[in-house]
């Protein structure tokens, strides 16, 4: 199906932020209707619907997403079976494991899922997360043969599948992989590796993350308890990790995933998981958890650890039961995402400057800088994605080393050209997942490298995404936009990856009141002139020519557009348009 129109909307060309405006194509809008006609759903819904392809037969099903019914099989994957037996029998023999995991959220999250069952179930785990700068990504030689003699079995959540060196190396202990970044055509000598992306997977289950893969061998776990006759701990109330992990880790919110996130977002709000708790209250959260505040308040602090701090910090947190260690790590947490964004601002602002100078126009946009953090070269290749919708590398040399993370766009596989460098030496080591990866190239080899990956990603299409294109999902008038409304909306979400959030358009608006608040903010008020007047707020509006537009309007109409957004104020619920672009009426 066509999901955008050829034809600017509202012939908006460029914008007061210099985009252009992409409505849906006339399919979509044929579907929309549709589904108006024959579910009696609100237009605005029915847009939503219409653009991820649901037809009125299933709108009913993917407005309450039922766990049950889009479970995977956990018997449908490779080696599962083996990997839950090998688990139990680990338990029930009471023989020592290791847990190795990422030192991301999504990492952290898998090896909480691990460390919190097997304790409900009496047993303690070790738990082993390697230093980002020292030891890098993923089990190394040293760590694994160390564990092996102090362990029976040594779980890698996260991490693992390109692992076959340390995996030979963890002599006397068996190695369960369970993880979800792209293999090789050979795998590692564990006694399973369980990952939707093995070459040998049909790729239905590919967008789960490691978190998912890790809950999938847990459910497996259950059943083979049931059919001995055994009880073992209730995994819908571990879904909060599962939800938490999947939206850190960018995976599509569709299918499965988004079933996660939904229970799992009910899950935390209970506020059960004190180091998730913890967390919150540092975070300042003050409403009912969404897919945003795993994304942008929680997954960024627990990522802090891994980044800049002690690797552990995170999957600490997520585990302990302890409320004094759950304070006292969520506060040493919080102060570390405040180092990291200050750091990710200096090299922000250089790898911003570097890649603008190369143009934003190549299939690829990548800078690389001396002393430039291994720990935030990731969240500044994610700015420098946004800024120019294009797959971003960033890298940090040291030593004529350089380290590098990936983030790329829809529709864009990154992982597997990243693999292709390294099988081809132009890479040290390389791997990941289609969204994001990781890399490690020798400095006299980093141009070569950046400019075959840019021939790969080229050969995508990479080079076609439109960077000024702003996706709209319909037309609104202020009268329509309810509360009641937004939270039907909320219905076809969370939003996120694969998913976005709708984006609407209010035509040809008179502005009632503009405001500029904070330094780069907007506060504005707006009507069409029927009696209803609409409050938006534009964050950053005074980085772009929006601002000073909106602020000194002089009586001109606009067409405004963003997302709906309701606003909680001493008890009284309203909405209001988180503001993103303008363009004359």
């Amino acid at each position: 199906m066509n999901f955008g129109g050829t034809v600017a909307y509202l012939g908006v060309e460029t914008s007061l932020t210099g985009r252009r405006w992409v409505g849906p194509g006339i399919e979509v809008e044929r579907a929309a209707e549709l589904l108006v006609q024959q579910t009696d759903l609100p237009q605005a819904l029915c847009q939503i619907l219409a653009r991820r392809g649901v037809t009125p037969q299933e709108a009913e099903g993917f407005l309450a997403p039922a766990l049950r019914d889009l479970l995977p099989d956990p018997r449908s994957l490779r080696d599962m079976e083996p990997a839950a037996a090998r688990f139990l029998a680990a338990l029930d023999r009471r023989e020592r494991i290791a847990i190795f995991a990422d030192y991301d959220v999504d990492g952290g999250s898998s090896a909480a899922l691990l460390l919190v069952w097997l304790r409900e179930m009496g047993h303690r785990a070790t738990l082993y997360i390697p230093d980002r700068i020292d030891e890098g990504y993923g089990p190394n030689e040293e760590a694994m043969a160390a564990l092996a003699a102090e362990h029976d079995l040594i779980v890698c959540v996260d991490c693992g599948t390109l692992s076959h060196g340390p995996i030979a190396a963890a002599v006397g202990a068996e190695v369960i992989v369970l993880d979800h970044h792209l293999a090789a055509e050979t795998l590692p000598d564990a006694l399973a590796v369980v990952n939707p992306n093995r070459q040998d997977e049909d790729g239905t289950s590919a967008h789960l993350c490691a978190a998912a893969v890790v809950f999938l061998m847990l459910v497996e776990v259950g059943r083979q308890c049931r059919v001995a006759g055994r009880t073992s701990p209730a995994l819908l109330d571990m879904l909060d990790l599962v939800a938490l992990a999947t939206v850190a880790d960018v995976a599509p919110l569709i299918g499965v995933n988004r079933a996660f996130v939904r229970q799992g977002l009910l899950v935390m709000a209970r506020r059960a998981r004190i180091g998730v708790a913890a967390l919150a209250d540092v975070a300042r959260m003050d409403a009912a958890p969404a897919a945003y505040h795993l994304g942008f308040l929680l997954g960024p602090r627990i990522n802090a650890g891994g980044r800049i701090g002690q690797a552990d910090l995170g999957a600490r947190l997520l585990a302990t039961d302890d409320p004094h260690e759950a304070a006292a790590l969520a506060e040493r947490l919080d102060a570390l995402n405040t180092d990291r964004r200050e750091m990710e601002a200096v090299v922000r602002a250089q790898a911003m400057a570097q890649a603008e100078a190369r143009g934003f126009d190549a299939p690829l946009v990548w800078a690389a800088g001396p002393g430039w953090h291994p720990g935030v070269v990731g969240i500044v290749a994610s700015r420098l994605k946004e800024a120019a919708n294009r797959p971003a590398i960033v890298i940090g040399v040291e030593n004529g080393i350089g380290k590098g993370s990936g983030r790329s766009i829809s529709g864009i596989d990154l992982g597997a050209p990243i693999q292709r460098l390294a099988a081809e030496g132009l890479l040290l080591k390389g791997g990941g997942h289609k969204m994001a990866a990781g890399l490690t190239v020798a400095e006299d080899k980093l141009e070569a490298a950046m400019a075959r990956l840019g021939e790969l990603l080229k050969k995508q299409g990479a080079h076609l995404a439109g960077p000024s294109d702003l996706q709209i999902t319909g037309l609104l008038m202020p009268a329509a936009a309810t509360v009641e409304l937004v939270e039907r909306v909320e219905q076809a979400g969370p939003f996120g990856a694969a998913a976005p959030a709708p984006r609407y358009v209010f035509s040809n608006m008179a502005i009632r009141f503009a405001k500029r608040v904070g330094e780069t903010h907007l506060k504005v008020s707006f009507t069409n002139g029927d009696g209803t007047v609409m409050e938006a707020i534009a964050f950053g509006a005074f980085d772009t020519p929006l601002g000073a537009a909106l602020e000194n309007h002089g009586g001109a109409r606009f067409h405004l557009t963003g997302r709906l957004d309701i606003n909680s104020w001493r008890g009284r619920q309203s909405v209001q348009l988180l503001l993103e672009d303008a363009a004359a009426a």
